[in-house]
């Protein structure tokens, strides 16, 4: 392996714990620092394989689990920072299995990351929070969070075609 790509997968790596650092600092940030840390992702897999992503991606869990203050967050980058690797998979499927399917994975990641938060690591806080909220907006917050994930399932469409496109003229 080159060493200008070790190189950049480690400053992706640091800038990816302290945008998963940051997600605690600013409470929405708690969703959206997780996925541009996954994100990141995506300049490593144009140049290297898939295991080598995967790897980056559990030093980087590992790291987020450590130090970040904000458990939601880190969570969410355990169970969802791969997904930027097995996306290539996912979007050869046919497209009638690969929208539920995607759907599925991320609403299973998700009931994972509160699961563990709830009843693992007892966090009364978000209990009480989910209690205060009431039914009708926990199901609005699903919706929303769905929404969100097909976005940035459209905007990683977006990146890896830009990267795919500078590749080509490197070459």
């Amino acid at each position: 392996m080159k060493s200008h790509v070790i190189a950049l997968g480690g400053i992706l790596a640091a800038l990816a714990v302290v945008l998963l650092l940051l997600g605690g600092l600013v409470p929405f940030a708690t969703y959206v620092c997780p996925m541009l840390a996954s994100g990141l992702l995506l300049p490593l897999l144009a140049q290297t394989s898939k295991g080598i992503c995967l790897s980056w991606y559990g030093a980087v869990s590992l790291l987020a689990v450590l130090f970040c203050p904000d458990p939601e967050a880190a969570l969410v980058f355990v169970f969802l920072g791969w997904y930027p690797v097995a996306k290539p998979g996912l979007d050869r499927l046919p497209r009638l299995l690969r929208w539920p399917l995607k759907l599925l994975i991320f609403n299973l990641c998700v009931a994972a990351v509160y699961g563990l938060l709830i009843w693992v690591f007892q966090l009364q806080a978000l209990v009480e929070e989910m209690q205060e909220t009431g039914t009708g907006m926990l199901v609005v917050l699903i919706l929303m969070g769905n929404l969100c994930f097909l976005l940035f399932d459209r905007v990683l469409d977006r990146a890896t075609g830009i990267l795919a496109g500078r590749q080509k003229k490197i070459r």
